[in-house]
């Protein structure tokens, strides 16, 4: 059993010498390869007669302005006191009873509270960008503050 076991660690450490002279000959000639690409670069560089011009284009990482302007966001609400909050539901499933909730346990803490549903009616689209529109503009003038409900 020992001999069996030396014999298995000296084929393995065969291996792993071919291995590392194989990787040693890769990087060698890799190294060949790119010495030999930047002579002749070099070279053509150094032609008085027929010199290449290389051009590089500057690009601009700003993306296309907004015309909306930006403006910063609302202050936060002294209190929820008498306040018309708006419950924005998505289309998950299970958004709908987490809104119920929320709305039960706001007007626990706050019974002079008014709440408002709005439930979003596609998928992965912006309401605004949606048939519904004026409606949810109507709606988001119309409260004062606004809590999301994601039911992931």
């Amino acid at each position: 059993m020992l001999f069996i076991s030396h014999v298995i660690k000296t084929n393995l450490k065969e291996k792993e010498t071919d291995m590392n002279r194989l990787l040693s000959a890769l990087f060698t000639g890799l190294l060949a390869v790119f010495a030999f690409q930047g002579s002749s670069m070099a070279q053509d560089a150094g032609n008085s007669g027929t010199e290449k011009q290389i051009q590089y284009e500057a690009l601009s990482p700003w993306a296309d302005v907004d015309p909306i302007p930006m403006r910063g966001i609302s202050p936060r609400l002294d209190s929820l006191k008498g306040k018309k909050i708006g419950l924005y539901v998505n289309t998950k499933r299970a958004a709908m009873p987490m809104a119920k909730s929320v709305d039960k346990r706001l007007k626990e803490m706050y019974p002079d509270i008014q709440t408002t549903i709005f439930q979003s009616t596609e998928p992965n689209v912006n309401e605004i960008e949606t048939k519904n529109k004026e409606k949810f503009t109507a709606w988001v003038n119309d409260i004062d503050a606004a809590i999301l409900l994601v039911g992931d």
